[in-house]
């Protein structure tokens, strides 16, 4: 283990801050601290990185903008139950405004107003817009005045359900302004989803859209809200307002040129209101409408001042809440504040993609998940960076729309996730060499480990082997992946027999809590790599995927990687089984490519691929094919399911936030005999 205690703290044990690395001052001096005496290392060390912390980090604060600056400790925590609550403080006292800082100052003090802030591109190639920091800056103005308006103060919180279009990130910057929190839920989830979230977190108004097209799928968002909205009424919700953008009827509304603008659409939509009667079929779908509760977003925003003083807020003060995607369970809602939020996510985003001023940078995440909060609008925002903001999906209406935007934007640093890569690579190196790509400096990868395959692929074909790969690691619950290095393996003795734990002492963008987890326990406030203890039969993050076979420590990583090589895979998910005489055995999943089919001797092809590349230990007992497999909307694996299915447990849990829920029976119906 190396420098358990410095994650998201950029410092290594015995080492300067691996922080100077990238360009920053060295805050730890090694030789300020004297040679520990018996028994004082671990408390001189502990010492020594929480001054080399609150230096960082007070150092980071000084780049941006407070009202009233802190006092006292710079970061506060209480993890012993013994010494009284458990808790976790970082600059409390200290008073800002996020948006304040990302806007107002860009415009104002660094001359940014007419820097562009994103260019749109929407699902439609041709169908495109921008907008600069000045107008951004009047757009959230007029649009907190509107949430004023309606009543929300500080403290309420505001759901938001919307596609890929500028008015989301207007939306939730207005939020920020006032002190209201957002709670962003993505506009690919269903009316139960949607109404769990609002019930959850007690949303006293919802903004969202009409409708729109997601490659070429229409979404009937309104509609699909206003069953959410009257499932929430009858579980006695206090939600009383709706907001809705006129998004696919754009041309009728839009003046100004800085929000989406859909053009006349090209294809039959049905009429929602008449939708289950089929009627009739209607150009434009027309918006189902409840005049007690909903109201144009560009009707009030007609009248509203372009002028909006923010709401000065703690550095503890709530930001956001955001669900997880429900990887690993039930999605939990996360919170995070104003302070730490704003300080790692522009400083992980600065140094993570060597931000540079002139950079067009695209993040390719929904805004609906944590790297589109913190990757697509805080982080970039804060370092006054331009970005591509893009509504549909890679492969329409061709698989080289994402080169062709990398194109026509000349973006410099791309952000992606492993599955997109996957998803193109079927389709060879064609596509993408059709287009230039010339502008690409840096590659980046996000949401699940990328398999070597996919990372050649994406190194080579993509950025010709000139663009390094920057892969991030890390979750919800903490904003960003870890800074800097972990440094030199500590040499931590403990007597025989002794249960241990590795914990993380706290960044500043931890998050403050979750929602929805049941009971409490005084364990729970620490981030252990492992959500848990050693002991636990179903250990997450680092640890979840390394099932032990006889004598041996695997990892599945490994061996999924091994099947991705084989020239028939397109993916794989290898999870760990029980065995009666080894213990656990490997499980694995492969879904192929077009022109191959399954069988017996393809299966003995894997498993002596498996064995070659990592060894006999390695070899799967079972492989199943898999037409797809489950995965979340954000594309991530629910490897948690496909445990359940290799055990034939059919307590599969939620599965409200997977993309294809119906590929569960499908597996279920076609899984390997294990009783043999």
């Amino acid at each position: 283990v190396g420098c358990c205690e410095s994650r998201g703290r950029l410092f290594s044990a015995g080492a300067e801050c691996s922080w100077a690395r990238l360009g920053g001052s060295p805050r730890w001096r090694p030789q300020l601290f004297p040679a520990p005496g018996a028994g004082q290392g671990p408390a001189l060390r502990g010492r020594a990185l929480a001054v080399a912390s609150a230096e960082f980090w007070g150092d980071v604060a000084k780049e941006f903008y407070w009202k009233r600056q802190h006092t006292g400790p710079f970061l506060k925590y209480n993890f012993d139950v013994t010494k009284g609550k458990i808790f976790i403080e970082w600059m409390k006292g200290a008073t800002t405004n996020i948006c304040y800082n990302l806007l107002d100052r860009n415009v104002n003090e660094k001359k940014l107003g007419d820097k562009i802030a994103f260019y749109w591109e929407g699902n439609e190639p041709g169908d495109s817009a921008k907008i600069t920091y000045s107008e951004l800056l009047h757009k959230v103005c007029q649009f907190a005045n509107v949430l004023r308006s309606q009543g929300v103060k500080k403290g309420d919180r505001i759901s938001i359900y919307m596609p890929m279009i500028l008015e989301l990130v207007v939306a939730m910057l207005a939020c920020a302004r006032i002190g209201a929190l957002h709670s962003i839920v993505f506009a690919g989830f269903s009316a139960d989803s949607l109404c769990e979230r609002i019930l959850d977190c007690g949303c006293s108004l919802l903004v969202t859209a009409d409708a729109f097209y997601r490659g070429d799928k229409l979404i009937n968002l309104k509609q699909i809200a206003d069953e959410a909205l009257q499932k929430c009424k009858d579980k006695g919700s206090p939600l009383k307002k709706c907001i809705v953008v006129k998004h696919l009827g754009r041309e009728e509304t839009a003046v100004d040129g800085t929000c989406s603008k859909s053009p006349p659409l090209k294809r039959l939509c049905q009429d929602v209101q008449e939708k289950k009667t089929e009627i009739s079929q209607r150009l434009h779908p027309k918006t189902p409408w409840n005049p007690a509760m909903d109201v144009w977003w560009h009707e009030l925003m007609s009248s509203a001042s372009t002028e909006c003083e923010p709401e000065w807020c703690d550095a503890e003060d709530e930001l956001f809440i955001l669900y997880t995607s429900g990887s690993t369970g039930k999605p939990k809602g996360v919170l995070h504040t104003v302070g730490g939020y704003m300080l790692y996510a522009a400083t992980s985003f600065k140094y993570v993609f060597d931000y540079q001023p002139e950079d067009v940078y695209w993040c390719t995440a929904d805004i609906g998940w944590i790297t589109g909060h913190s990757y697509l609008a805080y982080g970039p925002l804060a370092n006054g960076a331009t970005s591509v903001l893009f509504e549909g999906v890679p492969t329409y209406p061709d698989v080289g729309r994402m080169w062709s935007i990398v194109d026509k934007y000349k973006v410099t640093k791309f952000y992606t996730a492993p599955t997109a890569i996957r998803l193109l690579m079927k389709h060879g190196e064609e596509p993408v060499k059709k287009h230039s790509r010339k502008s690409l400096k840096v590659l980046g990868s996000v949401g699940e480990p990328i398999n070597p395959e996919a990372w050649l692929w994406y190194y080579r074909v993509v950025g010709e082997e000139r663009c390094p790969v920057v892969d991030t690691f890390w979750q919800t619950e903490t904003v960003s992946s870890c800074l800097g290095v972990a440094g030199a393996p500590l040499s931590l003795v403990l007597p025989a027999g002794c249960l241990w734990e590795v914990t993380l002492s706290p960044a500043p963008a931890l998050l403050k809590r979750t929602y929805s987890l049941g009971p409490f326990r005084p364990a729970d406030l620490l981030f252990l790599p492992a959500a848990g203890r050693l002991k636990d039969p179903s250990p997450r993050w680092v640890c979840k995927a390394l099932p032990l076979l006889p004598g041996h420590l695997l990892s599945t990583a490994e061996v999924e990687s091994a099947l991705l090589e084989h020239a028939a895979v397109s993916e794989a998910a290898v999870v760990s089984h029980p065995h009666p005489l080894k213990g656990e055995c490997l499980y694995c999943f492969v879904t192929l490519r077009d022109g191959h089919e399954f069988t017996k001797n393809l299966a003995d092809e894997l498993k002596k691929q498996v064995r070659e590349k990592i060894g006999p230990i390695a070899t799967p007992d079972y492989i199943q094919y898999a037409p797809s497999l489950p995965k979340t909307r954000s594309g991530k694996i629910t490897r948690r399911i496909l445990r359940k299915i290799a055990k034939n447990d059919q307590d599969v849990g939620d599965i409200s936030t997977l993309a294809n829920p119906g590929i569960i029976k499908h597996l279920f119906n076609n899984r390997c005999d294990t009783k043999q």
